[in-house]
């Protein structure tokens, strides 16, 4: 009884927290609907936060879902609000950010269990809050990255879909993947690194250990289950991927694997290399003007044509 209490409770403070969404550009154009519990438990990191355009029509609207990084052991939901903001400022989405357990509190597979439950509860409340359930494009970055690409590639597989909440009758597919610079093979991220890196991916306290529960090396078979090229199948969403060449945490190469996966099996895929670019340092503003059309293209229908381009990185006494 308690517990239930207490899911009530989170439930309703998630409904009166709505208020409108300040920020630089768009004090009043979002309604934040905050820490809305996805899974029917009161965990903190099991919770979304729902962003609505303030004024909207009766027309039901796509949604863009972002989830955040920090090695699946750090970050926030809240990370990921200013990412999306803008798209709901237009009036054209709806925008969710997801938190999801780290790997300090919960190991392999728990973090895609909870993605995959906060997808469903988007489906289970499309009317509610006027949402297009056929319309979820997500986008994440570093370990979010592959998340949302995990996302992608394992639609329809049973032992990454888990069971959590009570909206188990919804599909967790999504119709379109934005990766930037997110890992695929664990295995191959010392190999693959740039000269100057400096983490080792293989030991036991790395963030990919730390998340599978042991030195990666030495558990080759639950590595490959958190691989998203394990899933690659024909039916696969379209995906976007960002990643700069000289990034020191997460391996450009990891980012040409996954391509060259969704490639063989003939899935919708554009590769945007960013040349001298960090892990997520010195893009500029073009790897967000490219995931604006993207989303255009795949959630609202307004064609563009896409090719595979590199762009600069822009150093930053470029920047503005």
């Amino acid at each position: 009884m308690k517990h239930y209490l207490t899911l009530v409770l989170s439930a309703l403070l998630a409904v009166v927290s709505a208020t409108p969404f300040a920020s630089a550009q768009n004090s009043d154009a979002v309604q934040l609907i905050e820490n809305i519990p996805y899974a029917d438990t009161d965990n903190p990191r099991q919770m979304l936060d729902l962003l609505l355009p303030s004024e909207r029509g009766d027309k039901s609207l796509p949604v863009v879902v972002f989830i955040h990084g920090g090695g699946w052991r750090n970050g926030d939901k809240v990370r990921g609000r200013n990412r999306i903001e803008p798209f709901v400022a237009s009036g054209n989405y709806a925008g969710v950010t997801v938190g999801y357990r780290l790997s300090g509190e919960s190991q392999w597979p728990s973090q895609i269990h909870d993605c995959k439950a906060a997808i469903r509860w988007i489906r289970a409340n499309a009317k509610k809050y006027n949402l297009n359930a056929d319309r979820i494009g997500v986008w994440g970055t570093s370990a979010g990255g592959h998340l949302v690409t995990m996302l992608g590639t394992s639609g329809d597989v049973k032992a990454m879909e888990g069971s959590l909440g009570s909206n188990n009758e919804y599909s967790s597919r999504v119709t379109c993947v934005a990766d930037f610079y997110g890992p695929t093979n664990f295995l191959t991220m010392n190999a693959t690194a740039i000269e100057t890196a400096k983490m080792d991916h293989d030991a036991a306290d790395s963030p990919e250990s730390l998340l599978i529960g042991g030195a990666i090396q030495d558990n080759t078979e639950k590595v490959a289950t958190a691989n998203p090229i394990t899933y690659v199948s024909a039916d696969d969403p379209a995906f976007l991927i960002v990643h700069g060449t000289k990034d020191p945490l997460v391996s450009f190469n990891q980012s040409e694997l996954l391509y060259a996966a969704l490639d063989k099996k003939g899935v919708d895929k554009t590769l945007i290399t960013v040349e001298g670019g960090g892990h997520g340092r010195e893009f500029g503003s073009k790897p967000t003007e490219l995931v604006e059309a993207f989303f255009d293209h795949h959630l609202r229908g307004n064609k563009t044509r896409w090719s595979d381009q590199s762009i600069q990185a822009v150093p930053r006494e470029q920047r503005r």
